[in-house]
């Protein structure tokens, strides 16, 4: 694993990268979006 958290982003040994944002980019080229939950102030509601 490599991590560079002044840029967002950190490599997996499996070939993902994994960005600050929960985002992520597959070896294949193929994403996943970011997948944040809720704020949590709107939880707090």
């Amino acid at each position: 694993m490599a991590t560079f958290p002044e840029q967002g982003w950190s490599l997996l040994c499996n070939g993902v990268i994994v960005f600050e944002d929960t985002g992520e980019l597959l070896p294949d080229g193929s994403t996943i979006e970011p997948h944040r939950g809720p704020a949590r102030h709107a939880l707090a509601a």
